[in-house]
């Protein structure tokens, strides 16, 4: 009951800096909320319509709603309250697998004012995930030469959580011939390490059962096990050596699943089973594994599926070469992902009038579009432009906000009707290009007499 009240407490405090936070930024055109992950279908995210200063009553008839980008719509707006709720529950884990700070970006539409008020949801991390191993059961194997003080790398776990909800600290329990070391890497991983406390003496025990635990931060914390079968074998005194300490490459995002990205080549002096090298990817429960497969006996790292440069563009990997003797060496194979011109820009629709009387003066708006490109650099810059000559004018609005504006007067009595084409296309080589017509009719104003056919008339 006393742990279940702290998490209530601190998702309540989260909640409350979250609305202060939306209420100094709403000034600004964009508002910024926080909720906790995992909250059901329905929870209160932040008062949108008090923040904004929108009057309550009048919210259906300035057609307020909320959109997302992507296909999935996190949030939607309560129309009683005008209150941002989640649509659906969030898992931070599944939507920010690679970043620290996870926030969900959404649009405010008011189409009766054709504004548009940018939303930022961080996602905040409850501890909902236990750290875990790769492999339940591992196996070492150690020569009976082995000299006290040698370390041999242990398998690390995983925890998707982030910040004090993630993994923590290691613990090692089981047998006195040996110790627990934990290293932290450039990026501040831990990294345990198997220490020889004392000699081995294969006739004494020819065996040896450790238990290593992993334990994170959170509150209450949680822990993953993986059982060590320590087996003691023969000498074996020449470790592999990697060519090279850190390999990198650089492959464009449409390279055909199959190929070979890069070979890592290790060696060793010693003969036999001690010299034979084996190859093995150390950083388990990656993305990486899904994407990269690496050849145990070549060292040739393939690709397995299509690469994507939205996706990521930039993948590390921690490659072993360990011999039948266990001694290893490592090296890290940095891969970039190049981007290339493979998305078309997109417009969006954000509102639109379908009718517009012909006395409407110049400059009134009739769409507000969206336009967006997932490709970077020069490949994502998108130009707009209307087709034909037609009495509208596109106009940059906010960020990738186009409006469309009458030019002049209209006149049905001309043209009673107008399919209005919008191109959007980016700065790749060559470029892709995108359109959308809009449609608009032209309601008839009392502008015109009647007029005789004849001024005289005789008979």
């Amino acid at each position: 009951m006393c742990s279940a009240g702290r998490r209530w407490g601190r998702r309540q405090r989260v909640l409350l800096w979250g609305v202060l936070l939306a209420a100094w930024e709403a000034a600004w055109g964009q508002l910024h909320y926080s909720v906790p992950e995992e909250m059901p279908k329905g929870s209160f995210v932040g008062d949108v319509a008090n923040d904004l200063g929108l009057q309550l009553p009048a919210l259906p008839d300035h057609g307020v709603r909320v959109v997302s980008e992507g296909r999935t719509q996190y949030f939607s707006l309560h129309e009683k309250t005008g209150h941002l709720v989640t649509a659906e529950r969030i898992d931070r884990e599944q939507l920010c697998r690679l970043v620290e700070k996870c926030v969900l970006r959404c649009e405010l539409i008011v189409e009766g004012e054709m504004k548009v008020y940018e939303v930022d949801v961080e996602i905040m991390d409850i501890n909902d995930n236990s750290p875990t191993f790769k492999d339940m059961e591992l196996e070492e194997k150690i020569s009976e030469m082995t000299a006290p003080g040698s370390r041999f790398s242990l398998p690390r776990a995983n925890d998707p959580d982030s910040g004090q909800n993630s993994l923590q600290s290691y613990e090692l329990s089981g047998d006195e011939h040996f110790s627990l070391a934990v290293q932290t890497g450039p990026g501040g991983d831990q990294r345990p390490e198997l220490v020889l406390a004392k000699a081995l003496d294969r006739e004494e025990a020819a065996f040896h059962e450790l238990v290593l635990r992993a334990i994170d931060g959170g509150d209450p914390t949680r822990t993953g096990t993986a059982r060590i079968r320590v087996t003691v074998r023969d000498a074996n005194d020449n470790a592999p050596v990697f060519s090279q300490t850190e390999y990198t490459v650089r492959v464009p995002e449409d390279v055909p699943v199959g190929s070979v990205l890069v070979t890592v080549t290790a060696t060793d002096a010693d003969e036999g089973l001690n010299g034979h090298v084996k190859y093995s990817l150390k950083k388990a429960m990656d993305m990486a594994s899904d994407i990269f497969h690496l050849d145990h006996e070549t060292g040739a790292i393939t690709l397995l599926r299509s690469l994507d440069f939205e996706e990521g563009n930039f993948y590390e990997l921690e490659v072993q070469a360990r011999d039948d003797g266990d001694l290893f060496d490592t090296a890290k194979v940095a891969i970039t992902v190049a981007d290339i011109n493979d998305n078309v820009p997109e417009i969006s629709v954000r509102s639109a009038l379908s009718e517009i009387s012909e006395d409407a003066p110049s400059g009134t708006v009739v769409a507000l579009l969206h336009v967006h490109d997932r490709d970077s650099g020069a490949n994502g810059e998108v130009r707009c432009s209307l087709d034909g000559n037609v009495p509208f004018l596109l106009e940059s609005s906010q960020g990738s906000y186009y409006r469309v504006v009458t030019a002049r007067e209209l006149d049905r009595e001309q043209q009673s009707e107008y399919n209005v084409t919008v191109r959007a296309s980016d700065g790749g080589w060559p470029a892709l290009q995108s359109s959308r017509v809009l449609a608009l009719r032209v309601l008839d104003v009392n502008d015109n007499a009647p007029v005789f056919s004849q001024e005289r008339y005789s008979a």
